[in-house]
């Protein structure tokens, strides 16, 4: 039987584009090419989100591929969540359904060591028992170990989790861990229905 749900934040929490953000900026065509390939598409934020470097570590190395007229982009970029911080329509809705179902919910989010910094401003944050940030344990979603860290952590069993992420490796790795989920797309009632069938009586049509 189901008792807890776990959330991935970026793409399921909330909406999460770097183009968007890019976009925000103002910057030209061929800039924002480079800002996504030379921001967003590296080897640094990655390693931000395992929390092997530091921001300022990452932004210097970033900036070294980059003229100098894209230094000011890269910082601002680096604080996403301060050019904006949209929540998925529907998702505190359908949290607090499950809160008052009595469901537990958690969240497991790749993310650097500021999260905290921002994540308290999602509506649906009020929700949340417990939080497992990948940068707090030098630990990347789908690797199996992140999983099992949660489930300890929160003295949680596998087989009574549903984990819910907008990436198909990370629901996989989720079921390597003995972890049932589903794939969210951005249809929050296609969600609704994939949480029915695995026994989460939550409503299911239009509300």
């Amino acid at each position: 039987m189901i008792r807890n749900i776990i959330f991935d934040m970026g793409g399921v929490l909330l909406h999460y584009s770097p183009s968007r953000f890019i976009d925000l900026l103002s910057v030209s065509g061929g800039d924002k090419t480079l800002l996504l390939r030379e921001v967003f598409n590296t080897v640094e934020w990655f390693r931000m989100d395992r929390g092997t470097i530091t921001e300022e570590e990452a932004a210097a190395a970033m900036k070294k591929n980059l003229p100098p007229h894209l230094h000011g982009a890269v910082d601002r970029l680096l604080r996403w969540w301060e050019l904006e911080l949209r929540p998925m329509e529907g998702m505190e809705e359908l949290l607090a359904e499950l809160k008052e179902l009595g469901f537990g919910i958690y969240l497991l989010s790749n993310a650097s060591m500021r999260q905290p910094e921002y994540f308290n401003r999602l509506p649906a944050s009020q929700f949340f028992d417990g939080r497992v940030v990948s940068a707090w344990f030098k630990l990347l979603k789908p690797q199996k170990e992140i999983f099992d860290i949660l489930l300890w952590e929160y003295e949680l069993k596998a087989e009574e989790c549903f984990f819910v992420d907008d990436s198909v490796a990370n629901v996989e790795g989720a079921y390597c861990a003995g972890i049932a989920g589903a794939v969210f797309d951005g249809d929050v009632f296609c969600l609704r229905r994939k949480l029915n069938a695995a026994g989460v009586p939550v409503k299911t049509g239009e509300i």
